[in-house]
Formats: structure tokens, sequence, C-alpha cells
């Protein structure tokens, strides 16, 4: 397959990779405090999860040219992955605002099964781009997911630090989600190579190999490493910090310099003469022989 006439996308910028970045990171920080049993978290901790949603959300309604269209965004829940992420927004901060204010562990894990829906409607938002080879292959989705939810644990281990919580406690799930994070980024690279995705794309993803699979993946797991063995605390944080800025650089980067626009696709030519047919004629038809 030769294709000709990619070009990068224009409609979505750094406003819109914010959402990803921010927002993803946001909801997957309700979902990791409610797996971990933290319920409900500490207000900072809440606090930190809705402002990086509603941050989110706020740089996709400055990106739209006229940011009260923003609303027509709820007018078409059966289709659109876009309209059921802001529906489900709109149930998360109701959610873990009440769960904060009464102390509810209940009302917590619902917040964080929205958390973790929020997360799956972005991977889907992507997918759903069927013009975009970056974002349309499958296998978007578990990076995605996987990537957001190492970003909140990572985040969560950032707070704890602060506010003195266990942070400790974290490292075993970090380390198991920085290999499933590695694997969903070789599975997806895989896919746009077998999808013959254009080159600016696969070399945008190919670039990615050193400030994400290295500083955001392999390094983190040597630094906790090696606070296990000291008892460092802030190696632990330094991980988390480096597992949270390669997730963003991905997600910025999957977003923006890696979205090529499809363009044109020409297989494999026969060999041969092309052989003309003579039109077949049917019932009713106006024409005669």
């Amino acid at each position: 397959m030769i294709r000709f006439g990619s070009y990068m996308q224009t409609n979505w910028d750094w406003r819109a990779a914010g959402n990803f970045m921010f927002g993803g990171t946001g909801g997957a920080l309700l979902a990791v405090i409610a797996l971990a049993g933290q319920s409900p978290p500490a207000l900072p901790i809440a606090a930190t999860a809705l402002v990086l949603v509603g941050l989110g959300l706020f740089l996709v309604w400055l990106e739209i040219g006229r940011p009260w269209r923003a609303l027509h965004v709820y007018f078409h829940p059966q289709t659109s992955w876009m309209t059921r992420e802001g529906a489900v927004a709109m149930v998360l901060f109701p959610l873990t605002l009440a769960a904060t204010w009464f102390g509810s562990a209940a009302l917590f894990a619902a917040a964080g099964v929205f958390g973790a829906l929020f997360l799956y409607c972005q991977g889907r938002i992507l997918k759903g781009a069927r013009g975009i080879p970056a974002w349309r292959e499958a296998a978007i989705v578990p990076l995605i997911v996987s990537t957001g939810i190492a970003e909140g644990i990572a985040l969560l281990m950032l707070l704890f630090g602060i506010l003195g919580g266990p942070a400790s406690s974290l490292v075993y799930a970090l380390v198991i989600l920085l290999v499933l994070r590695s694997w969903a980024f070789f599975n997806y690279r895989a896919a746009l190579e077998r999808a013959h995705a254009p080159a600016a794309t696969l070399q945008r993803i190919a670039a990615l190999r050193v400030p994400f699979l290295v500083a955001g993946n392999v390094i983190p797991v040597l630094l906790m490493l090696v606070a296990a063995l000291y008892w460092r605390l802030w190696l632990l944080e330094l991980a988390a910090a480096l597992v949270l800025a390669g997730g963003w650089y991905l997600k910025f980067v999957i977003v923006t310099s890696a979205a090529q626009v499809q363009g044109y696709g020409v297989g494999k030519l026969q060999r041969g003469r092309p052989v003309f047919k003579k039109p077949v004629r049917r019932e009713g038809d106006p024409w005669r022989t």
C-alpha cells in the first residue's frame, strides 16, 4: 500500500490534548483511590482530582471556536463518546463532592467507577476518529486506559509524599501498571505499522522510545527498586513525577504532532492491460441497443 496526501490535522491543538492529559489523570486518580480502599479520601486529594478533570474540560471549552457551542456536546449520547464523557463528568463532580462532604465510602466507590468511565470515554473518543490513523486503532483504548491508571497511581504517590500518606504501599501497583503501559505502547505501535500509518505518524511514535519508554517507564522502575533497598522516599517521588510526565507527553504527542489525516492509499497494481466490459442492460433502462 502506497499512501500520499496525508497532512497534520488542525482541529485539535494543545488545548484538546490538555483534556486527555489532565482530565484522564484526574478521573484515574478517583478510580485508583477507590480501588486502593482510600475512601473517602482527604479533601486535598479529592480536590486535586476534580481540579484536573475541570481543567481538562475547560481547555476543551477554550479550544472550541465559539465556546457556547460546547453545550451541543450533550445532544448526541447515542452516537458520541464526547457526549458520554460530558455526561459522566456531570455525575462525577456531585458524587465526589457528596462523598467528601458526608464521608461516605459507598458514594466515593461510585465516584471511582465514574472516574474510570471518564477515562474509558477518552480512549473511545480517539478511536472514533476514523480519518486519523494515530487515533482510530483499537489499540489506542488500552494504551489510554493503562497510562491513565499509571498516572493516577503516580499522582496519588506524589500526594501521599506531600500529605504524609503511605506512598510506599503503591510501589507494586505502579510497577505492574508500568509493565502494562509499556506492553500497550508496543501493541499500539505494531498496530500502526500493520495498518501502514503515514510515515510522519510512525516517526513521531518511534521517537517516544526515550522520553516515554525509557524516562517514563524504565527509569522509574529502577528508582523504585533503589528506593526499596535504601529507603529513600524522595526517589519514590521522583519516580512518580517521571511516570506522570511521561504519560502526559505521550498523550500530547498522539493528539497533536502524530495526528496525521489519512490521505490517499493506492494498492498494488495488477500487471497487464485493463479490461473493459460492455455495460449490462437492465429491464427498465431508458436506452436501447
